[in-house]
């Protein structure tokens, strides 16, 4: 039995245009972001998906309503547990404001971002639960960059070493004997 899952990150927010950090500060999606996930629900319409995650994050979650709506799915299950990272202090700073404030070497320094090996964990703990509750599915999960990134650097190390996840790209994994498959990684067609 196969299960497939589409891995979608949110759509663009003001932050992103920005390059602010957004980590768990919940940041709607600007006109930009709103269009592209209405162009992934277009393309998502003429595949049959089953059920739709999402993060409790408003850019996740306004992402999955438009897809949704689109499919026609019942309802959405929002999960903490693939929410971004947490990126403590530096949420809504640019990286010239990092610098400024913390030197060329904050990402060395305890600023109270969360680790990467807990990301991956909760990423991988709740991919590990949807093949089992729902095995044999297709599931889509609206997430965050970090998060799809990390949780497939941790899944699939051979083939993804580093990640980049663009907004609402697609990214298609299937799960088949116990074995892991990446068919499509950070698609954008749709844009």
């Amino acid at each position: 039995m196969t299960t497939t899952l589409g891995l979608i990150r949110h759509g663009v927010t003001e932050w992103n245009t920005l390059g602010k950090a957004q980590g768990i500060s919940d940041i709607p999606l600007n006109g930009e972001g709103i269009e592209q996930a209405i162009a992934l629900a277009n393309r998502l319409s003429s595949e049959e998906w089953d059920i739709i995650f999402s993060s409790n994050l408003m850019r996740a979650r306004q992402t999955a309503e438009i897809i949704r709506q689109s499919l026609g799915i019942a309802s959405i299950f929002t999960d903490e547990r693939i929410r971004e990272i947490n990126c403590g202090i530096i949420e809504g700073t640019t990286e010239e404001e990092r610098i400024a404030y913390w030197g060329v070497n904050w990402r060395e320094q305890n600023l109270g971002m969360e680790d990467f090996q807990v990301v991956a964990k909760r990423g991988l703990n709740f991919l590990e639960e949807l093949i089992v509750k729902h095995a044999g599915k297709r599931i889509l999960v609206v997430s965050h960059g970090a998060l799809i990134g990390l949780s497939l650097q941790h899944l699939l190390p051979l083939r993804f070493p580093k990640t980049y996840i663009d907004n609402t790209s697609l990214t298609i994994l299937t799960h088949t004997n116990n074995d892991w498959t990446c068919q499509l990684y950070n698609c954008t067609k749709h844009l």
